[in-house]
């Protein structure tokens, strides 16, 4: 299990994200700029990431996984990229079938629904006519929320799971802890899984993991910008997604068998 960060750095990227947007709403850019510099930071290490996917792309393996997603696709906010949802997911399976796993990761930092189905579909595209991907996930959609548009969004996810395997695995939109934004999230997850249940697709409960952890994962499971998993909240969300990955995987051996 990994260690958590400590309360006291959980609270103060809290003070840093409250300061940064009262300063923005008020207009105080120097106050903005000091206080948002922890998001600038981790912004600064997309291209690193996208790199680090890049190259562990090369890995060959006779299981291939292939992701798509957002930031936690990538790993903002992890000491590595191996570290997120998607990387603990590539570890696990790698110590379950005691061998080395091919992975793709197509996921963007930033990218909402329709930058997914817009951005990711075609390269996901070129994977498939390839390849048979042996698990697909996906967790998009905590960046529809901000300009939430609820038809936008069902639209959207229809044509990226459309394109997609039947025995993908769809992440729920994450507990953001935050009121205001609750209710967007719950309407996002029951679209989600209507669409989901539509397709015959098993849907990984990633809100009630989060939202379950409560004050205490508040203050210790997300990065400086305290927006993003650190890697212990990382750890929770694959912890969510193993039971349906591992069944998955339990499945295929079978088929292999017979």
């Amino acid at each position: 299990m990994m260690l958590a960060q400590s309360p006291a750095h959980g609270a103060k990227a809290l003070a840093l994200s409250a300061a940064a947007t009262f300063a923005q709403l008020v207009k105080w850019h120097r106050l903005y700029e000091w206080a948002n510099r922890p998001l600038m930071r981790l912004a600064e290490m997309q291209p690193v990431t996208a790199a680090w996917w890049r190259e562990r792309r090369k890995q060959p393996g006779d299981f291939l996984y292939l992701a798509l997603g957002d930031s936690t696709a990538q790993g903002i906010g992890a000491s590595s990229p191996g570290r997120s949802y998607v990387g603990q997911l590539a570890d696990r399976i790698e110590a379950h079938l005691g061998e080395p796993i091919a992975v793709t990761n197509l996921g963007v930092s930033g990218a909402p629904s329709n930058l997914c189905a817009r951005d990711q579909l075609p390269r996901a595209a070129k994977v498939l006519a390839r390849h048979s991907p042996d698990l697909v996930t996906l967790d998009i959609g905590a960046n529809d929320i901000a300009q939430w548009d609820p038809r936008a969004f069902h639209r959207n996810l229809s044509a990226i799971l459309d394109a997609l395997p039947d025995h993908t695995i769809v992440g729920e939109v994450p507990s953001f802890h935050l009121p205001w934004n609750d209710r967007r999230v719950r309407e996002a997850n029951r679209i989600l899984r209507t669409i989901a249940a539509d397709r015959g697709l098993a849907v990984v409960p990633i809100y009630e993991a989060t939202r379950a952890r409560g004050v205490r994962g508040i203050l210790t499971e997300f990065a400086e910008d305290a927006f993003h998993p650190n890697d212990r909240g990382y750890e929770i969300w694959a912890d969510a997604f193993w039971p349906v990955v591992r069944a998955r995987i339990d499945a295929l051996a079978q088929q292999r068998a017979n």
